[in-house]
This record gives C-alpha cells, structure tokens and sequence, in this order.
C-alpha cells in the first residue's frame, strides 16, 4: 500500500468534524494509499515537516495558501521532491480557486485522486519561494496583518474591514533600477506585484492568458501617486487590458532583478511576511515541483495539455 501524509494547519480551516476526517482516510485507503495526517504547530513549521518525510508517495497540504508555500519551500529543499496535492481550508484560496477546487474537503480529495500530475513553475525571490505572488507597497500587509480574531469571525469579509482601517497609510514611493531580459531600466514605483497567478485576492481573471508551465511569470509595476489613483486602476482593469493602463509597467518574463535606492520594507509573499534587510532582489523560476491537479481547469492553466501521468 502507498503511503500518503496530510500536513493540517488547523489554523488555517477546521475540518468540519471527525466523520469528515473518518471520511478522507477512506477515501485514500480506497485509492490504495495509507494515511497519517500531521497537526502543524507554529508558522514554519509545515516546512520543516516536509524536509524530513521519509517513505512518502502523496503528500497533501491542508490549509490556506500561506500553508503551500511552506509545503512547497519544504519541497524545494528536499533531494527528492514528493507528489504534492492542495486541500484548501483558508480565507482566500486564491491557489485552489485558480486550480479549480471546491468549499468542500472530500470533493477534492476525490478530485485530486481522479487528476492529473503536472509539473509547476514556482517563482523564486532571493530563493524564497512564491507559488502565486509576491507583492510590496502600502495596503499589501492586510492579507498577513489582519488579526486572526477577525478573520475567525468574519472570514474573507475580515480583510475588507481590517482594509479600511488601514486606509491612513500613506504611499511610498520607491527608486528601483531594474532588469529585465538584459535590458535595464530606473524609475519610481508605489506597487509592484510579481504573479504566477490569473487570481490575486480573489479578483479572477487579473492576466489574459497565464500558464504555470511557459517558464514565465507576470511583472506588473504601478506608479499610483494617491489612493484616488488606486480607484481610477481598479476602473481601468475592468474595461482595459492590463498592458495597457496608463501608469503601469508590464512584463512577462523568466527573469527580473530589482534593485532600490534604500531597503524597501517587507514584501507579501503567498499572503505572508518575508522580512528582509536588502535591497537587491533577484526572481526567478524553480521547474522541480510535480502537483496532482484536478483535471478541470488543466486545459486552461498549462501550455502542454496533455496530462503527464494518469494517476488512477
């Protein structure tokens, strides 16, 4: 029998009650796999779990889209990456959104072991991973700031709330000279979001055509000069391709390097905190990760649409 393992942030969802948990080890034993589902414990600690599995042949990531990045920075590290499968139990999901997942935790348990097994770009930034965006400027610490009491009451709506609040903050304008294919360039810049992802913050559809397998991620820079700005772009999205905003930088690329005047501060990656103290970063593209998708939105996600692997 095949061993699967189940990283579990309870912090992230609940699993409903212990029939549905009775209910997921059936369903893998049915498909043949041997199951141990493993409670995180502390931030960090989804990474550390999945460097030191051993004898694994499924490993599944339950939780929110903070809780795959650690997963995925775990298996990045490891010799020999292992099969990995997203079960989401956050706010947002905006992963498992995109990827074609539903609310509900058996459904894509059934999903996943009925897909298709793909290899993934992951987007790297001073070789922190990021499997959907990493972003800087004012407002992008609400996905990570906003209280865990408010999310647990109000769940996605916590976010808006907690965004208002924070709506005193004043934008920062950042020197960055920067490379791209070769070619450099300088200016100044408000936001900056570099995507792997055709969702961000659960607006669909942000980017025209993106697929996780062209060895290329989406590079949008903004240089909105006051919050009435950021309403006139959430205008101008809606009726313009986002190539064409007046006040935006966009590229397409497999690598970029940026570089500030001073230490910007912290960037949001997968909708958490990387702190840093540098002011040269460099992104690129890791190809190691291998992910069991469910089949729906395959077609639409890869540029190679045949499925690598049957996995039935």
């Amino acid at each position: 029998m095949m061993k699967c393992v189940v990283i579990y942030n309870p912090n992230s969802g609940k699993l409903s009650n212990r029939n549905e948990i009775k209910r997921i080890y059936k369903i893998l034993e049915n498909y043949g796999y041997s199951t141990e589902i493993i409670y995180t414990e502390y931030k960090g600690h989804a990474k550390e779990l999945t460097k030191k599995l051993s004898n694994v042949d499924l490993l599944l990531c339950a939780g929110g889209d903070g809780t795959l990045n650690e997963v995925i920075s775990g298996n990045i590290e490891r010799n020999k990456p292992i099969l990995l499968g997203h079960l989401p139990l956050g706010s947002v999901n905006d992963v498992a959104h995109m990827y074609g997942m539903t609310n509900n935790t058996t459904k894509n348990i059934v999903m996943l072991l009925n897909g298709a097994q793909k290899s993934i770009d992951v987007c790297l930034i001073n070789n922190n991973p990021f499997v959907y965006v990493a972003c800087l400027g004012a407002y992008v610490d609400i996905s990570y700031a906003t209280p865990r009491k408010l999310k647990e009451k109000y769940g996605r709506l916590a976010y808006v709330i907690y965004g208002i609040q924070q709506l005193k903050q004043k934008l920062q304008w950042h020197n960055v000279k920067y490379t791209i294919d070769g070619v450099e360039y300088r200016r100044k810049f408000s936001f900056i979001f570099i995507t792997n992802s055709n969702r961000v913050s659960g607006v669909n559809n942000i980017y025209p055509d993106v697929k996780l397998d062209d060895n290329k991620f989406e590079v949008l820079m903004c240089d909105i000069k006051n919050k009435f700005d950021i309403l006139k772009a959430v205008y101008y999205l809606k009726r313009r391709e986002i190539n064409n905003l007046p006040g935006f930088s966009y590229f397409k690329t497999d690598n970029i390097k940026l570089e500030f005047s001073e230490i910007p501060p912290s960037w949001s990656i997968d909708g958490d905190e990387l702190e840093h103290n540098e002011k040269v970063f460099d992104i690129k593209i890791n190809k190691n990760i291998v992910m069991l998708l469910p089949t729906k939105n395959i077609d639409k996600l890869f540029e190679v649409n045949n499925y690598d692997e049957d996995t039935n």
